[in-house]
């Protein structure tokens, strides 16, 4: 059975205000998720399926929890062998490698702070992030140059990052980590619960992007990983024994939402497929041969899904799909639902908190919301004076934290305190978000603040207009943005990716302008049409606003 009664009051709800109003964590002093989680499995059900792992060389590989616990334990001897230990941070950067799951199991074990990142940082990026946090130790993958880019990182960084493991490859001045980690014994010596680290010592960091400025270091504590109950079992919808995917890099946050925490905690098991290259054929085809029973993936997987012809693919195995990482537009939604009776649940969240508003089992999606707040999670929409809007009115995204923390919210940016303080203020955190609410409680995305678009005194989120420009045809993806304008201070401008068998055009231009003009209000149609090959994107999947606005 899962540990989920372990953690929680209740597991089981006859219905969303149920669920509200009622669930709640139960987690003892010195909560560690590698401790109270993979080694009592370990120990109570040793071969129960933790990880199913393949790529596309055939290799694949099926992990229970005492093989993982023991490799787990390696790599945490391994670490206190170069003096890693508590409080000290490690980046990991590990595509999708099986050696991720040991690795950050391995940090939490021996209280340290893991700090995942994606394997396509510059050396630019390296050195800012060792030098802002700090950073002491290294694990990376051989890929895209990265292994040199770190070295010549570590030339502007001096002394600052101590040990660099190597996984894969054999390199001058790094550690190997296969012989590292066959050197290291399985056995490990546990630190008495008393001991281990406090629930509110920070155990994990994610450097984020913002709007402006260098990335922030968000922090949460070692509750997050439990937390992520509501995200694995209550939206995910992990089932006992059965496979979840999610589709997400390491270095992305949301693979702590869908590849870790939550899932094993509900019972599940967690599927990975490292692909080098996306192939949605490849990835139906995975999924179909292992029998994956619940699928999450961002809105950019599915808007390729959809256009291949799924009626090859027997699809019997999945019960249960969701959607995150950027708005879901209507027209994906019903597409897929057309092609293959399931419905997609949204969700929203952000890198500081776990999931905080999604269309749950127990309410019935409307395509394009994001659905209703998570347990603990008090939701004000205010205006730009602190006050709360009316039903239908847009408003930021603010959460109450003056009376209790919604479960799962991170500690502060670290070593930020001007920018925390921006965030948290008045009884609230400010998400940055712009969302709407309707009557029956559901919340509709609108965009960042920053994102929201002004022209000629009208208020435009790039989302609305995304969602019509979708409906088209001749649109495979799409970006809506404001472009300066001296008489209404910012126009519409569309930048879009054509589906196959269409080409760039002055008359498909005037034909997608009269398309969202009859489909939506006329002041939102886009003045500016710009065709490119390929979107811009973060590893997340999200497609970089600012680096469309910006021409990089």
């Amino acid at each position: 059975m899962s540990l989920l009664s372990r953690f929680v009051n209740r597991t089981e709800f006859n219905s969303y205000e149920d669920f509200y109003k009622n669930f709640k964590l139960e987690l003892p002093e010195h909560f560690n998720f590698t401790y109270d989680v993979v080694d009592v499995y370990a120990k109570e059900e040793p071969d129960r399926v933790a990880l199913v792992w393949c790529n596309d060389y055939n290799e694949e590989q099926v992990i229970t929890f005492k093989d993982l616990a023991q490799r787990t334990n390696r790599v945490a001897n391994m670490f206190l062998k170069q003096g890693i230990g508590r409080g000290d941070k490690v980046i990991l950067i590990m595509k999708s490698r099986h050696e991720f799951w040991p690795c950050i199991l391995a940090i939490h074990k021996i209280g340290a702070i893991v700090i995942p990142a994606t394997h396509m940082l510059k050396d630019r990026d390296l050195v800012y992030r060792i030098k802002k946090g700090k950073i002491k130790a290294l694990v990376a993958i051989d890929t895209r140059d990265l292994l040199q880019q770190i070295d010549e990182a570590q030339e502007e960084t001096g002394d600052i990052l101590k040990f660099k493991f190597s996984v894969g490859v054999k390199r001058d001045g790094w550690l190997s980590y296969e012989e590292e980690f066959n050197a290291s014994s399985p056995e490990f010596t546990p630190v008495k619960r008393e001991l281990r680290n406090k629930n509110t010592d920070a155990m994990l960091i994610y450097f984020t992007s913002g709007t402006s400025g260098f990335p922030k270091m968000v922090a949460h504590n070692f509750t997050y990983a439990a937390a992520h109950i509501m995200t694995g079992k209550y939206w995910l919808c992990g089932r006992e024994n059965e496979l979840h995917y999610t589709v997400a890099d390491t270095g992305w946050g949301k693979a702590v939402w869908g590849k870790l925490y939550g899932q094993w905690l509900a019972g599940a098991q967690v599927f990975v497929y490292d692909y080098d290259k996306f192939s949605a054929d490849n990835m139906l085809k995975k999924l179909i041969s292992h029998k994956v029973s619940t699928f999450c993936a961002p809105p950019t997987i599915y808007r390729f899904l959809i256009k291949e012809d799924l009626t090859k693919y027997d699809l019997s195995c999945l019960h249960y799909t969701c959607v995150a990482g950027e708005p879901l537009n209507p027209s994906v939604y019903n597409t897929f639902k057309e092609k293959t009776g399931l419905e997609l649940k949204e969700a929203y969240g952000q890198t500081e908190l776990v999931v905080s508003v999604a269309n749950w089992p127990w309410i019935t999606p409307k395509p394009g919301s994001m659905g209703k707040p998570s347990p603990g999670y008090h939701i004000d929409l205010l205006d730009a004076e602190g006050h709360k809007v009316e039903i239908g009115e847009e408003g930021e995204m603010c959460l109450q934290v003056d009376k209790e923390l919604p479960p799962g919210i991170f500690i502060d940016y670290h070593d930020d305190k001007e920018m925390t303080d921006s965030a948290w203020h008045d009884g609230y955190y400010h998400t940055g978000d712009v969302a709407w609410c309707d009557e029956d409680g559901y919340f509709w995305f609108v965009g960042r603040a920053d994102d929201v678009i002004k022209s000629s005194g009208y208020r435009i989120g790039p989302f609305e207009v995304e969602s019509v420009l979708m409906q088209h045809p001749a649109v495979m993806e799409c970006a809506i943005t404001g472009a300066p304008d001296p008489v209404r201070g910012q126009i519409i401008k569309a930048t879009i990716v054509l589906t196959n068998g269409f080409t760039p055009s002055e008359e498909l231009k005037t034909e997608i302008q009269k398309f969202v003009k009859s489909h939506t209000a006329p002041y939102k149609y886009p003045r500016l049409v710009e065709f490119i090959k390929e979107m811009p994107k973060t590893i997340s999947g999200k497609i970089r606003r600012t680096a469309i606005r910006h021409g990089n």
